[in-house]
């Protein structure tokens, strides 16, 4: 059963959109608004607009938007019913009963009990005599006995059926097993454990829930790491190894490095603010994860090719958050692990040395372009200004730019102010290349051959432009929802996504309903709150809501009696003069 409409009313008077937003991202008033930097994409500008008094936020750089309970729904990674029960607590309520009653709330508390009853089964084999080699191979890798218990280290079993067995006996069924990835299904349609003869480690969220693991392999058959596949409580691109722990470490700082056993190790050794990515490259969600405990990163992959490739890859994507970045790279080749180790009680300190004299990103790019050039041979040293000017005009901040310019124009030997002309040549070029590319973004907006969500809209774009006006002005303005739907039948609507965000509306006014944004938010995923959050910030206020809603009524009107491409194809000769009949008298 839906959660009562009367609670989410009491939950809306509790809860100020503003007040909780703020708690993730610092706000500045700006007119009748509140604005901030986007946690939803990297931005240098303000482009995040929050309405305290419509209950809605928007970013009009990357289109994300909706509702208090939408945001919480993003920033959490929850569905509906958890970012209720999570505003609920936060206001002193207590969801009632028969909201809980939802099909994927349900399936996703049942997989974190199954993976939670699966750490605890992982963690016990592995001081059973099966589990004596992974226990061994753990205690090589110098890991105390507190850290184990720690990070609940375990190990599955080699029968691909004693997991399985287990959780059957704990009342979970084969379909939760395997939606929770913790089995396979077999030709035949039994489930059999996924995992197998590995060190098991639990991957646990920022609430404490265990929502995936990595398993690594006792014998040569590969992969050597296998990792849960996405399940409804586990996106691989949007959590971190360990943040749970490092967030309260942070102090500023945070250690991204490649692997479970680099940061198990880090961790024994004192830095406790060391996380990695979850046996995939860095993503764009994990950075801006990442910059809400942090301001600055240091970069702590493999010195190997696949590490420095890793590396770059990850500044690209960390540098435009606004972060600091820095990189370390461990002498000799060595993984963090391997070097602590290899200096035994000194290894703590080595590390943090290296640590303390980590560059910047912008040094580590610079060394590692200067390697491919021998600056002695005068096209080389050409070359290789020119790549360095691409690279120094990517700097925002103009003191740290003319550093590099000045410095690179002396080591090299050239004229400061020819340098600086390419560097401002590469800057107008890279920011002529965005205007395009923004520029390019607006005109398929505006036309609709873009929208994914309204595939209707580029086909009835005039129709679709009134439709949204519409719905806009009804949520924003619920004293002329009434005369609106008194007006308009939803099957006057054009296009099917537009038609059923109004018949929504419709129903709920007509049931003497609230129709805000939160009222709704229930109805739509995150992606169509965004949509209609975007409707919302499309329209100026309103002087004269009912005499702009007429001007919209009139237009569907005249929309819905033209013929589709495909009546027009099958109509007769009489059909299409009736219809152009029509179209004078509405003209005159």
């Amino acid at each position: 059963m839906p959660i009562p409409d009367e609670f989410i009313q009491e939950l809306k008077a509790r809860t100020d959109i503003a007040d909780i937003i703020s708690g993730y991202v610092p706000l500045k008033k700006s007119g009748r608004s509140l604005m901030g930097l986007c946690p939803f994409h990297n931005e240098k500008s303000a482009s995040f607009s929050v309405s305290r008094e419509n209950g809605y936020f928007h970013c009009f750089g990357c289109g994300v938007g909706g509702d208090v309970i939408t945001f919480i729904r993003r920033m959490e990674n929850l569905d509906y019913v958890e970012a209720i029960k999570f505003l609920a607590q936060r206001a002193g309520m207590t969801v009632p009963e028969q909201g809980k009653d939802d099909g994927t709330g349900q399936l996703k508390t049942r997989i974190y009990e199954a993976n939670r009853e699966a750490a605890r089964f992982y963690h016990k084999q592995l001081y059973t005599p099966q589990g004596k080699q992974a226990l061994e191979y753990l205690r090589k890798r110098r890991l105390s006995e507190k850290t184990i218990i720690h990070f609940g280290l375990g190990y599955s079993p080699p029968s691909r059926y004693e997991l399985v067995n287990h959780l059957k006996s704990k009342g979970f069924t084969a379909a939760e097993m395997i939606q929770a990835n913790l089995a396979n299904q077999s030709k035949k349609g039994y489930p059999f454990d996924r995992f197998s003869d590995r060190v098991m480690f639990p991957i646990i969220d920022l609430r404490g829930n265990v929502i995936a693991f990595g398993g690594r392999i006792m014998s040569d058959i590969k992969p050597k790491y296998l990792n849960t596949a996405e399940t409804p409580v586990f996106n691989k691109s949007r959590n971190l190894f360990a943040l749970q722990f490092a967030k309260n470490k942070a102090e500023g700082q945070l250690i991204l490095v490649e692997g479970y056993m680099d940061v198990i190790a880090l961790h024994q050794a004192g830095f406790e603010n060391a996380i990695a990515t979850l046996g995939t490259a860095l993503t764009q969600e994990q950075a801006l994860i990442i910059k809400r405990y942090c301001d600055e990163v240091v970069i702590c992959y493999d010195a190997d090719e696949a590490g420095q490739k890793a590396t770059q890859r990850a500044i690209n994507i960390l540098r435009p958050t606004g972060l600091k970045v820095k990189v370390l790279t461990v002498p000799n080749g060595k993984d963090p692990d391997e070097f602590i180790k290899s200096y035994g009680d000194q290894g703590s300190a080595r590390f943090r040395m290296l640590l303390e004299k980590s560059g910047n990103d912008i040094e580590y790019r610079l060394d590692k372009l200067r390697t491919g050039f021998n600056t002695d041979i005068t096209e080389q040293r050409v070359e290789f200004l020119t790549r360095a000017a691409e690279l120094v005009a990517t700097i925002e901040n103009p003191v740290e730019q003319d550093v590099y310019i000045t410095r690179l124009a002396k080591e090299l030997e050239v004229e400061k102010s020819a340098f600086d002309r390419l560097v401002r040549k590469n800057a107008r070029k890279a920011a002529a290349q965005q205007m395009k590319t923004m520029q390019r973004d607006v005109i398929k907006e505006l036309s609709g051959r873009n929208d994914r969500m309204n595939t209707d809209k580029s086909y009835n774009l005039r129709a679709a432009n009134a439709e949204e006006a519409l719905i806009a002005i009804m949520i924003l303005n619920p004293d002329a929802a009434e005369k609106i739907c008194k007006e308009v039948d939803p099957k006057v609507f054009v296009t099917a996504f537009n038609r059923r965000i109004y018949e929504i509306l419709h129903t709920r006014t007509e049931n003497g309903q609230e129709i805000s944004m939160s009222d709704i938010s229930g109805d739509f995923s995150v992606d169509e709150m965004s949509r209609i959050a975007r409707m919302l910030a499309a329209r100026p206020k309103e002087n004269d809501p009912l005499g702009s809603a007429d001007e919209y009524i009139r237009v569907l009107e005249e929309e819905s009696e033209k013929l589709t491409p495909e009546q027009i194809a099958a109509a007769d000769n009489d059909t299409i003069m009736e219809q152009l009949r029509k179209m004078k008298e509405k003209k005159q």
